[in-house]
């Protein structure tokens, strides 16, 4: 399966300012527009990768198809390792954390959807 990128139709898609890729000011800049865009400090540049990875799961409720579905899972997972990345957590720490919350509380392979709570 290769990647071909997919407009949402929701509104965040091209609200400002935002965070973007790496490439995007290039790609845009390559159709004869310009792209202003300026590097983050390190506390906001948390911010808007808390953001932006809203955004992302946002996509991800929305797509309406396997591929796109596949697109987000990317985008977002790429977001997630960049705020790892930032905050100086090791794979293996959010690995242990992980299996340790699997453990107490369970995951979600039995599908289960909660009615109520009485």
């Amino acid at each position: 399966m290769s990647f071909e990128h997919t407009e949402t139709s929701l509104s965040k898609e091209n609200e400002y300012p935002k965070l973007v890729r790496d490439k995007i000011p290039e790609i845009i800049q390559a159709t004869g527009r310009e792209a202003h865009v300026r590097t983050l400090e390190l506390e906001e540049y948390i911010d808007f990768l808390k953001i932006k990875a809203t955004e992302e799961a946002q996509e991800l409720a929305s797509a309406e198809t396997d591929s796109n579905l596949l697109e987000e899972i990317v985008d977002l997972r790429e977001l997630l390792d960049a705020l790892e990345k930032v905050k100086g957590f090791t794979p293996e720490q959010v690995k242990a954390i992980q299996d340790e919350k699997r453990e107490k509380r369970g995951g979600f392979d039995l599908r289960l959807l909660m009615l109520d709570n009485d």
